[in-house]
């Protein structure tokens, strides 16, 4: 499937990349490429889950439900705090992807921004604005983060 995007400026939750305490620079700006409501449900059936539509509803028969999916967990709320702009470790560790790798932030079924694993590595902050348990995946990479809204997040493979 050809993925469709919308431009950024009519993305309705634009401001978290237009926050003046974090700024994005205008290159990674037109990295950020929010899908449209019909890709982004592509993205998600196919990478998340075609039963759920939203994190908190993940359910038995989704790997995401799957305990033996996750490998590492860590906090990334005081990261976030914090005036550092690297991710929490161990995440930069754990991920071993190329800074080129296309990846997909997934919020829920209908709200899924692609961008790459570099730009995404200098602007988590502003994603992480909505904390309502993201998913961070890659459709040719099978590592996954889950970002919960207690200010944890785990580290796992896909399957």
């Amino acid at each position: 499937m050809n993925l469709s995007y919308i431009p950024l400026d009519e993305y309705r939750r634009k401001w978290i990349f237009n926050h003046n305490e974090i700024p994005v620079c205008d290159e990674d700006k037109n990295a950020i490429k929010p899908l449209t409501e019909k890709s982004a449900m592509h993205i998600w059936n196919k990478l998340i889950s075609n039963k759920s539509i939203r994190p908190d509803l993940i359910s038995k028969g989704d790997w995401a439900a799957r305990s033996n999916s996750w490998k590492k967990e860590g906090l990334w709320q005081a990261a976030w705090d914090s005036e550092e702009p690297q991710l929490p470790e161990p995440i930069p560790e754990s991920i071993e992807w190329n800074d080129d790798t296309p990846v997909f932030f997934c919020y829920e079924k209908y709200q899924v921004i692609e961008t790459t694993w570099k730009v995404f590595k200098r602007n988590w902050k502003c994603f992480l604005f909505f904390d309502d348990g993201p998913f961070l995946i890659s459709s040719t990479e099978k590592q996954a983060i889950w970002f919960q809204q207690n200010g944890e997040f785990q580290l796992g493979i896909r399957s």
